[in-house]
């Protein structure tokens, strides 16, 4: 081997990792497009069962079908903004009338009945808060910023919605475009084997997405009842909120029951904690569990075993490993990236398989 060849080598090499390099430096700065696009499929996803319906059964001309479906999903993104805008105007302004005497007061009476109730020694809530880093640290800059960080974001939120939708239209009405432009990294002469992973892959991801869109939904209804019954304020909002947290498997819900007990809480500062505070906490907290349990062991294995078609234990570790690699978004995407990697490997598998049953016989 000369100098020349080895010279060559290490030059591609070079290229190589220069390349890879400044795909991803790419890839990074259109990160924004790429999420579009990803949700865009997501809804595509789980649109296609909805024009395929108003298609044969309704008889919808295709672009009629697609627009049909897509103004149902704006439908329910405008209704969810509709449902949050009122509340943020609300608690903005109650923030400006708060008198911190009282809550002071409530904070301190709460923490008087805490100690009583349990017996322990006094728990002083609010040298505790002063003592923390948070407070001492806490720059009242913060709250213009983010006051001009929310206005800029629903100026960039109203863009992505717009994107969003203006891909999802196309994705939907056609539904060989995306495999299309995926065909082109296929080998020549793999097409049809391409295609037909390609197909595998839609139909159980379709399902997986509209199985976690109706986990959501019945999540939602039992939350909405719960806190609705034991007049918790804004309990719509905070049971979209929880219901949306389970989207995070394992972790999610624990954060979601977290936060509906501080709601709870904070819906009755002031009350007394052993007759009012303690016996309502205990209810919803009861009422989460019972939604966990039918979350648990109904809606879960329907979705991911039917849809997915994977074993519990299986999907466990999967989110398990993904989220120790790569933290709460590796745990969100761990189910679809994992169904898509599992359809690739047994279609190629198989197919090895054969050609080794041939070569045997041979």
């Amino acid at each position: 081997m000369n100098s020349k060849t080895i010279t060559y080598g290490i030059l591609r090499a070079v290229a190589i990792l220069v390349g890879i390099i400044l795909l991803l430096w790419f890839l990074y700065q259109i990160q924004s497009v790429i999420a579009f696009i990803a949700i865009a499929a997501v809804i595509s996803l789980i649109g296609r069962p909805m024009v395929f319906f108003l298609k044969k059964k309704l008889k919808f001309p295709n672009r009629l079908a697609v627009v049909v479906v897509l103004c149902a999903v704006l439908s329910i993104i405008i209704g969810v903004v509709s449902l949050f805008i009122p509340i943020i105007i609300q608690q903005s302004e109650n923030i400006g009338r708060i008198d911190f005497n009282a809550f002071k007061a409530d904070l301190n009476d709460l923490n008087l009945q805490i100690k009583a109730y349990l017996g322990v020694d006094e728990i002083d809530i609010l040298t505790g808060l002063k003592q923390t880093d948070f407070i001492k640290n806490f720059d009242f800059q913060f709250i213009p910023n983010s006051v001009n960080y929310i206005f800029s974001g629903l100026g960039n939120g109203i863009i992505g919605v717009f994107s969003i939708i203006f891909i999802s239209f196309f994705l939907l009405s056609d539904s060989k475009l995306l495999l299309n432009s995926i065909l082109v990294f296929s080998n020549k002469g793999e097409e049809s084997r391409f295609k037909l992973m390609f197909e595998k892959i839609k139909i159980l991801l379709s399902r997986y997405f509209i199985g976690l869109t109706l986990q959501i939904l019945v999540l939602f209804i039992i939350y909405t009842v719960l806190l609705v019954t034991f007049e918790v304020d804004n309990a719509v909002a905070i049971a979209l909120i929880c219901a949306f947290l389970n989207i995070v498997p394992y972790l999610g819900p624990m954060v979601a029951g977290i936060l509906m007990a501080l709601f709870v809480i904070s819906s009755n500062l002031g009350a007394d904690f052993s007759a009012v505070i303690l016996p309502k906490l205990s209810f919803v907290m009861a009422g989460y569990a019972i939604a966990q349990l039918i979350d648990n062991f109904i809606n879960q294995p329907l979705i991911f075993g039917k849809s997915v078609r994977s074993h519990p234990l299986e999907i466990f570790l999967i989110i398990l490993i993904a989220g120790l690699l790569f933290g709460i978004l590796g745990m969100v995407i761990a189910i679809p990236v994992y169904t898509a990697i599992k359809v690739i490997a047994k279609e190629t598998l198989s197919e090895y398989k054969i050609v080794k049953k041939l070569t045997k016989d041979l």
